[in-house]
């Protein structure tokens, strides 16, 4: 990003800027005022709503401190009208939490740290977040940055996730049943999706692709179980070298062989396990391709290209959450047509409900509808 952004009406335009860092590819503000610990919150705040960026000078942890300030003002309920109001179906109301959601982000992202070309973080009382950003960026080049603050806290939790990692109960006993999830990789959180492919009988074990592998916990599940060889497939380098470190880890990985493609590897398997976005939405960051799918193109991709992997008799497993159906997103009738217009048929469906926190949190604005959720694992075979 070009030098030259600023307030002017600010007594110290700022100048030279560093280049601007986005994970998620998000354009850099139009302006870009100094602060430090003399700027109240509601001052902050009131800039960051005009899209001001605000480059913090001052104390590491009081620029935490106003991060969390601006997060409650967003939080704030508006004063209601006198009239009642009306009330908002599944669809609107996720997408007005999504808008919502999407505001708030806007807002929290104008607090920005500089870091100089080694990643250090040029402020009082600053951390050490190098080993955290190498992680996730890859080796510093050198090259003074700017970056927000929230997506710098955003790496450092990533660092924490690959530290302690997420126990997954189906690959066995304490401490070698853990997947360590990388930056940019969605942690398996949700452990009824694992737990289906852990429990659904198998017919053939002889081969398995694995589509979008992610930090590789299916492929590891299925190896556990048994399958003697599996192609996982992903189009994301990250989520390779994830899966790749986990599979080591866990001392699976001769049994597994990663390809970087867009669904299908060649050929034919008795067994194709899938594992998509549940949700038929616009991503806003690259973590968040793992939840949603616009146009739902990864599902129908792999319901439309799964005939011609299946080996003779062999099954299809699609693992899907059918939020998306209570949320007015998608039907049933849809998936159903998609699945028969692909030459497929149901031969089965493996039911559970979810047990994540959100599930019963009656405050959360989805709530109607996460609290019908079920996550199913659909058995796919040829038409006959």
């Amino acid at each position: 990003m070009a030098a030259a952004l600023y307030d002017a009406a600010m007594p110290t335009p700022l100048d030279n800027l560093p280049t601007w860092r986005a994970e998620s590819g998000a354009a850099a503000p139009r302006r870009v005022v100094a602060a430090d610990d003399t700027m109240s919150a509601d001052t902050a705040y009131r800039l960051a709503c005009e899209g001001t960026g605000l480059l913090w000078k001052g104390d590491f942890h009081n620029a935490r401190q106003l991060l969390q300030a601006l997060a409650r003002r967003t939080e704030r309920k508006p004063k209601k009208n006198k009239k009642p109001e009306t009330e908002l179906s599944p669809v609107q109301a996720f997408n007005a939490h999504r808008l919502a959601l999407g505001q708030r982000a806007r807002i929290l992202a104008m607090v920005i740290v500089p870091l100089d070309g080694d990643y250090t973080i040029p402020l009082r009382r600053a951390p050490d977040l190098k080993q955290a950003c190498t992680e996730a960026w890859g080796p510093a080049n050198g090259d003074a940055c700017m970056v927000s603050l929230r997506e710098l806290l955003g790496v450092v939790g990533a660092h924490e996730w690959r530290k302690k990692g997420v126990e997954i109960t189906a690959l066995g006993d304490a401490p070698n049943n853990r997947i360590y999830p990388h930056y940019g990789v969605f942690s398996p959180v949700r452990g009824e999706y694992v737990d289906l492919v852990a429990n659904t009988p198998i017919k053939d074990k002889s081969l398995a692709f694995d589509i979008g592998v992610g930090t590789g916990v299916l492929s590891a599940v299925l190896a556990k179980r048994g399958v003697q060889r599996i192609i996982a497939t992903d189009q994301d380098p990250r989520a390779l070298a994830c899966a790749h470190e986990n599979l080591k880890r866990l001392q699976r990985i001769d049994k597994v062989e990663l390809l970087q493609t867009n669904l299908f590897p060649e050929g034919q398997a008795p067994l194709i396990v899938c594992n998509p976005p549940w949700v038929p939405a616009r991503p806003s960051s690259p973590i968040e391709h793992a939840v949603y799918d616009e146009g739902s193109r990864m599902l129908r991709g792999f319901l439309s290209g799964l005939r011609e992997h299946l080996a003779p008799n062999g099954e299809g497993w699609l693992i899907l959450s059918d939020l998306a159906e209570h949320l007015g997103l998608r039907s049933r009738e849809e998936l159903l047509n998609w699945i028969s217009e692909a030459g497929l048929q149901v031969t089965n469906r493996h039911d559970i409900k979810p047990r994540h926190g959100k599930a019963t949190d009656e405050n959360d604005p989805l709530h109607a509808a996460r609290a019908k959720e079920v996550t199913s694992l659909w058995c796919l075979t040829t038409a006959a």
